[in-house]
C-alpha cells in the first residue's frame, strides 16, 4: 500500500434527516401533536381544544410542515361537514423512533450529570 493512498473521506452529516430534526425540535409543538396522535386525536379542531396555548394557525403551520416531511399523512373525508384528519405514515413511524432514542439519550445524560 503506497503511503499517499488514503483509506477514509470525510465523513459529513446527513443533511436531510438533520435538518429534519432541527425543524422538529424547533417547532414547540411538533412533539406535542405526536403525543395527541399517539392518544388517538387525530383532529385539529380537537387537538387545539386538548392543548392549552395552542391556536389553529400555529398547529396549521406545524401540521403542514409534517405532511411535507412525509411524516405525518392528511386525511380530508368527502362529507359535509368537512372532516380532516392526521395519521402517522410509515416513515413517520422510523423517525418517532428515532426521537425516542434521542430522548432516551437525553435522559441518560441528565442523569449523569
Amino acid at each position: 500500500m503506497n503511503n499517499n493512498e488514503k483509506l477514509f473521506s470525510r465523513k459529513t452529516a446527513p443533511q436531510s434527516s438533520a435538518r429534519m430534526v432541527e425543524a422538529i425540535y424547533g417547532c414547540k409543538w411538533s412533539l406535542t401533536v405526536y403525543q395527541l396522535l399517539s392518544s388517538g386525536v387525530n383532529r385539529p379542531g380537537e387537538m387545539v381544544r386538548n392543548v392549552e396555548g395552542l391556536s389553529t394557525k400555529v398547529l396549521n403551520q406545524c401540521l403542514k410542515r409534517n405532511v411535507e416531511f412525509g411524516i405525518l399523512d392528511k386525511v380530508v373525508f368527502n362529507e359535509l361537514p368537512p372532516r380532516v384528519e392526521y395519521q402517522v405514515t410509515e416513515f413517520g413511524e422510523k423517525f418517532l423512533a428515532i426521537l425516542d432514542q434521542l430522548e432516551a439519550l437525553q435522559q441518560e445524560i441528565d442523569e449523569k450529570a
